[in-house]
């Protein structure tokens, strides 16, 4: 059945014309954008408990900068930072690429429905049957941990995240915190019996660490799964060529990333990455989510039409940041390139696809 959202995405135009826009050279990466060093913060800081330590009033500091300090994580968590238009964390300012306003959460929603429908409507792959302690991640807007604590009354999902964009009308088993995943966890070891992650690509510098620390708070016989793709569409019969959009887009993606220390394109090493953390029983699933609904298959097409509408509305939001802050590019040029992007969208006879992976590996017991 047609989705009415997609209604606009079902003609197929003429032959694309894509504008010519002469783009900057890549300017010399400044290097990583400014992480902030106040560490992890919860969304709910307790601060009498934070802060009526003794040894903590002993500080050179005193009372004064203790609750300045407070202040300032507070302010960190609670404020946006806007650029170009968009709006952005404040808690690490910097460390996640994407914008966390309205337009783009609202883009993540639809990434979570076409999860779904890649899955078949199941929220993970992993052979987990009743799990009581559930991870999220890189929650986002926690539509994932909601479904999830639904799916499962009786467990307790938390969905952690660099922005506090989440529902305040969650379920009772549904825990958001504010927090960096690639800081050092404060979760006990042996806690969670499945943990998720999803679409953290460009995001993480160190994947060995964040599986590191994943293995170790996963009791024995527990699972990860980690759910990535690509960000540059390929096509199996030459229709997405070296000097198409698609491909120019995602090469300049995956290297400004890379000179912030970053990986767009982590979704080929999952695997191994997570077999060398200890994972044992690793599966690896391999999918595509075409461009649009140029597929014959019925599901590949609505998986197409989808992806379609995810990029066309979320295409300036990926890139404006990257772009503008490590490859020197001016707002306008950014727009030119989205329009490019989107004219690409519409043409059925480029077959284009992104790679999109699922991984689970379990923990082994103390006994194996």
């Amino acid at each position: 059945m047609d989705d009415p959202k997609l209604g606009d995405l079902d003609a197929e135009p003429p032959e694309a014309q894509l504008l010519t826009v002469t783009v900057p050279p890549l300017a010399p990466a400044p290097g990583p954008l400014p992480i902030s060093s106040s560490g992890a913060a919860s969304s709910q800081p307790d601060q009498e408990d934070e802060y009526n330590d003794d040894n903590d009033r002993d500080s050179a500091y005193g009372e004064s900068l203790q609750a300045s300090d407070m202040a300032s994580i507070s302010s960190a968590i609670t404020k946006f930072r806007y650029e170009n238009g968009r709006r952005y964390h404040a808690y690490q300012d910097g460390a996640y690429w994407a914008p966390n306003d309205e337009v783009h959460n609202d883009q993540q929603d639809m990434a979570h429905h076409l999860w779904l429908l890649t899955f078949d409507n199941k929220l993970y792959l992993a052979p987990i049957l009743n799990p009581h302690n559930v991870l999220d991640v890189g929650t986002g807007t926690g539509i994932w941990a909601i479904d999830m604590a639904d799916a499962f009354p009786s467990a307790t999902v938390t969905g952690i995240d660099l922005s506090p964009t989440q529902p305040t009308w969650i379920p009772p088993n549904c825990i958001f915190e504010v927090d960096d995943a690639t800081l050092p966890w404060t979760f006990r070891p042996d806690s969670f019996d499945f943990i998720h992650i999803r679409e953290m690509f460009g995001s993480v510098g160190n994947w060995d660490e964040l599986f590191r620390q994943a293995y170790q708070t996963l009791k024995p016989g527990g699972f990860l799964e980690c759910a990535e793709h690509s960000v540059t569409p390929v096509s199996d019969d030459g229709t997405v060529g070296p000097e198409h959009v698609f491909t120019r887009y995602g090469a300049i993606m995956t290297d400004l990333a890379r000179k912030r220390g970053k990986e767009m394109d982590i979704w080929i090493r999952i695997k191994e990455l997570m077999e060398r953390a200890g994972f044992v029983d690793v599966v690896e699933t391999r999918m595509k989510w075409p461009m649009n609904g140029w597929s014959s298959d019925p599901k590949m097409r609505d998986l197409g039409r989808w992806n379609q509408l995810r990029v066309t509305q979320g295409i300036e939001g990926f890139a404006m940041r990257m772009l503008t802050t490590v490859g020197g590019w001016s707002p306008l040029e950014v727009q030119i390139l989205a329009a490019q992007i989107r004219t690409a969208l519409k043409d059925r006879k480029v077959h284009g696809y992104l790679d999109v992976i699922v991984v689970y590996g379990r923990k082994p017991e103390a006994s194996e």
